[in-house]
């Protein structure tokens, strides 16, 4: 069988993939969407002897009755079922193997995420730099905003007219 550095980046993959997607999970247990989207993006369905289909099957076949989800255990199983379809030529050792190695050390891939663009008329309103009049009070020369204090006129009750240089300075001087 496989090494136990290879097991231990199998496991890691196992838990990398359970929690993709859910906030709740906790790496312990893998529902059938992510056992599929592992399959697909360590390239173990490979659309002629292994398909989506196959992926669903052994899935199925390895949780429990009632269960949802798989645990490493099971998942092991199920990689052991796929490796006998994937690598037909091999022995059961050596498919064993060969899947492992497809799967350790492996990642979810985020393909196809949207990126926000701004174009045209969009970013010349987010352009804070060309805003004018009391927009332009909002925000510093960065861009960044100012908060409450760009919103309203804060009133400065200390006592002092404002500009004074040496405001709060008096308690210092009394204590002399």
């Amino acid at each position: 069988m496989a090494g136990s550095t290879e097991m231990a980046s199998l496991e890691e993959s196992f838990r990398k993939f359970a929690i993709y997607g859910d906030t709740k999970a906790t790496g312990q247990e893998m529902n059938g969407k992510n056992w599929a989207k592992l399959c697909k993006d360590c390239k173990v369905t490979d659309g002629k002897s292994v398909t989506s289909t196959d992926v669903d099957i052994v899935f199925s076949k390895v949780k429990g009755k009632t269960a949802r989800v798989i645990n490493y255990e099971e998942f092991k199983k199920a990689l052991e079922e796929l490796a006998l379809k994937r690598f037909k030529d091999k022995s059961k050792e050596e498919a064993y193997e060969a899947i492992c190695q497809l799967v350790a050390g492996k990642e979810p891939i985020n393909v196809g995420v949207t990126k926000a663009k701004t174009v045209g008329a969009v970013e010349r309103l987010t352009d804070t730099s060309k805003y004018t009049g009391s927009h332009k009070e909002r925000f510093d020369e960065s861009g960044k905003g100012k908060g409450k204090s760009g919103r309203e006129n804060i009133v400065d009750t200390s006592g002092y007219v404002s500009a004074y240089k040496n405001a709060g300075t008096y308690d210092a001087k009394v204590k002399k």
